[in-house]
């Protein structure tokens, strides 16, 4: 059912503000003491790491990395959210906000699959043939994952004593504590669901007039959308070694939005989005 009055906060983006609100006042104080990062165990990581619990699926959703994070998604949240509730109702809200956090986490895991697998195939054939110059190739070819200024230390002195079993053997462990450390980040952040919400309003108002902080001039919400999903693209695969956004999560959250959506539209033929 939708609402019979338009409501500035409504009751799932009230709920979903304050909740996330509370996560990272929480998160701050006990992270500030010393007693317990939250971060770390509410946050999302890859299946086959040690830290993942499946309960993370949801949690994430809830944490944020920084203040300026969370304002941003919260921000967002009201901006869309609000009437994108006021639209659908409660119920239809919550359900797709979810959807769309899951969706996101999803195709990020599903990307993460694809580059730890290239990752292990890397590393293995490194190992079996360890020397300087394939411990050169190899690195160079994993971008922002080997950006670290021990392992260039590690390189320069190796460069030194290019036959040292020792350096030999312990740049097989480096190479294989790469995969450990892609698998151990963890992603925080409604982001995800906050770019479904993005992309709902799109679908559903593609003609309202935006002006953004960041690009102030008026823009059709359709248009808004069409470009920032193509730079989220761009920026996702250029894997750019100074970015740690999780880019393929924001367009999970806009493409199983988008799905969604659609499937919900099958049955409402009085509206065309």
């Amino acid at each position: 059912m939708r609402p019979n009055q338009f409501s500035i906060l409504p009751l799932v983006v009230k709920n979903l503000l304050i909740i996330n609100g509370l996560c990272f006042l929480a998160s701050a104080v006990m992270e500030s003491r010393g007693w317990f990062d939250m971060n770390e165990t509410f946050g999302l990581f890859y299946p086959a790491s040690p830290h993942f619990k499946s309960y993370q699926l949801v949690t994430h959703l809830f944490m944020h990395g920084s203040m300026t994070h969370l304002l941003f998604n919260m921000f967002s949240l009201w901006m869309f959210g609000n009437t994108l509730e006021n639209y659908w109702g409660p119920k239809r809200f919550l359900i797709y906000y979810m959807v769309t956090g899951l969706g996101a986490a999803f195709l990020h895991l599903g990307v993460n699959w694809y580059e730890i697998s290239h990752l292990q195939e890397q590393v293995s054939n490194y190992v079996s043939n360890p020397t300087f110059e394939n411990f050169r190739v190899f690195i160079n070819q994993q971008g922002k994952y080997a950006d670290n200024t021990l392992i260039q230390q590690f390189t320069e002195a190796w460069y030194q004593q290019k036959q040292n079993p020792e350096y030999i053997a312990n740049s097989k462990q480096i190479a294989e504590m790469l995969v450990q450390a892609k698998m151990n980040v963890p992603v925080v952040g409604a982001s995800g669901a906050v770019f479904g919400l993005l992309l709902g309003f799109g679908m559903l108002f593609p003609n309202t007039e935006l002006i953004m902080l960041f690009f102030p001039f008026p823009i059709k919400a359709k248009y808004f959308v069409f470009f920032y999903g193509a730079a989220e693209l761009y920026q996702g695969i250029s894997n750019n070694p100074s970015d740690n956004v999780a880019h393929f999560a924001h367009l999970g959250g806009m493409l199983f939005g988008f799905i969604l959506i659609k499937i919900w539209n099958k049955s409402n033929r009085k509206n065309f989005y």
